[in-house]
């Protein structure tokens, strides 16, 4: 069957042919699927548990009346502070059954990012659980979801649009201060071609879905838990409070996982670990790129292909690699996915002859609304009819090369080098845990590459070890001309290195030196 056929609004030539009227809630709670199939395999209690689908929709709709009986009507904007637990779908789902907007929220937020989240959104009441009652405190009206839900009669589907909004869900913040994007009840369905193709036509017999990812940021929620609903593929709920290898590797085997997303920095613990995993069938990753290093190691870890896909908050699983249809090309995220007109432009907004920068056109059915309150950030972030990534690039043919974040690409000496690259490599030298490569400002390059290590506990290695490493596999001009060893470095909640901090900090090195 092919993907057009698969994907409900996907047209065979790769358009989209949207419905006048459509409902995230009734797109994942409705369709073909039986209602006594497994939907959720929650192993976050001391029992595993199964899920069904019936049962889904009547937790949903309990909390959907739970909402109204509290004033929460269309528009209004609802937090969602739960971890991967069959409440925290069911508390999405309520939401965009009565119209309302969901706001995720994370569980590891500190105080003061959790204040300026909804205080930006305005949110009208957070669904949570006791936990994170404790740490909103007063910042926000909130409710246990567990104690939520109100019997009554069932709760019709908002009648929704494609365009009208759904779910508000913050950047980062790896480039600035964290933005609400706006996303309408078609982000889901825009999802849908990209997450089939990164698990190789995700929905074979027998698969299950699991990732480590919080299903408060866009990986966990649209990349796993409601494209793996909608398609009628059981999600694994299942609550870590740290990610450890040999307890993943475990928790696949007894829960029957077929299919993984793993983030970079899950695959790079697991590298660190020398963990195996048989018997999956995909293993999908994005948020940043792997680099063939890393892919080179999966092949050897889970015997298959890592499949890199790519996107941001703003417009998500626009390029995927997809092993069951074509084969990966060494240092390129993928080819475009169906439905997404993806290009590297130049200054013009035509297509680059070379480096340029990575764009979408609009029509992307996962691209956002909007920035909440912020017309002028949206605006910036086009150029004509293109969707700025941010991101730098090359087209190959059909495959797109990343080079860089724009403000992160590092120029030294003429040359242009991706720090993504460089990390990769330093990632391969067995001392070593985690690393953030930035450019130093030099008045004689104008920038060097300076790399912050984390060596792995016990492992010992020296600069000159490190550099010589890098020399002996990457380009001769690219290899970091210092690096400081740290013991962390500065994290995103999603696990992203923060370069932003890592560069502040050099320039601060270079203004203090004699």
């Amino acid at each position: 069957m092919t993907l057009a056929r698969r994907i409900p609004g996907l047209r065979a030539d790769e358009g989209w042919d949207l419905p006048d009227r459509l409902n995230m809630a009734a797109q994942v709670l409705s369709g073909d699927h039986p209602g006594g199939a497994v939907a959720i395999l929650d192993r976050t209690g001391a029992r595993p548990a199964e899920i069904t689908r019936d049962a889904l929709r009547e937790m949903s709709q309990a909390l959907a009346r739970g909402l109204l009986a509290r004033g929460v009507g269309p528009g209004d904007r609802v937090g969602v502070l739960l971890g991967q637990d069959p409440l925290c779908a069911a508390a999405h789902l309520a939401a965009w059954t009565i119209g309302a907007i969901s706001v995720p929220l994370f569980k590891l937020f500190k105080r003061d990012a959790l204040a300026s989240r909804v205080s930006d959104a305005g949110v009208a009441l957070v669904l949570t659980d006791p936990d994170g009652a404790a740490l909103l405190g007063d910042l926000a009206p909130s409710v246990l979801a567990a104690e939520a839900g109100t019997a009554g009669a069932p709760v019709p589907f908002a009648d929704t649009g494609p365009e009208d909004p759904a779910v508000l869900i913050y950047t980062s913040g790896t480039t600035g201060t964290p933005k609400g994007a706006l996303h309408g009840h078609r982000v889901l369905t825009g999802h849908l071609p990209g997450v089939a193709l990164s698990h190789d036509h995700l929905g074979q017999p027998g698969d299950v879905i699991w990732t480590p990812a919080d299903w408060a940021w866009i990986g966990g929620l649209f990349d796993v838990l409601m494209p793996g609903l909608a398609m009628g593929v059981p999600v694994v709920a299942a609550r870590a409070a740290k990610f450890d290898a040999g307890a993943t590797a475990e928790l696949i085997a007894q829960a029957g996982i077929r299919t993984v997303f793993f983030p970079p920095t899950a695959l790079r613990m697991l590298k660190a670990a020398d963990a195996t995993i048989p018997g999956l069938r995909s293993v999908a990753s994005g948020g940043e790129p792997l680099g063939a290093e890393m892919l080179d190691w999966g092949r050897r870890a889970f015997g298959l292909e890592i499949n890199e896909f790519y996107g941001q908050t703003e417009c998500n699983m626009i390029v995927s690699s997809c092993g069951a249809d074509f084969p990966a090309r060494r240092g390129c995220i993928g080819r475009p996915v169906p439905g997404h007109v993806v290009e590297v432009i130049s200054e013009t907004g035509a297509p680059a002859t070379g480096e340029g920068d990575i764009a979408v056109r609009r029509g992307s059915a996962s691209m956002f609304l909007g920035y909440w309150n912020r017309p002028e950030a949206t605006a910036e972030k086009f150029r004509g009819d293109w969707l700025l990534t941010g991101d730098r690039g090359c087209r190959e043919g059909e495959y797109i090369r990343f080079v860089g974040r724009e403000d992160d690409v590092i120029t030294s000496a003429g040359y242009r080098i991706g720090p993504a690259e460089v990390e990769d490599c330093l990632l391969t030298h067995p001392a070593v845990a985690t690393v953030g490569v930035v450019g130093k400002p030099d008045p004689l390059r104008t920038e060097i590459v300076k790399a912050y290590v984390v060596l792995k506990p016990g492992a010992q290695a020296d600069a000159a070890e490190l550099q010589a490493w890098v020399k002996e596999r990457l380009a001769s001009y690219s290899y970091p001309r210092e690096i400081e060893m740290l013991d962390t470095l500065p994290m995103t909640v999603t696990g992203k290195v923060i370069r932003k901090e890592l560069k502040a900090r050099a320039r601060a090195e270079l203004e203090s030196a004699p």
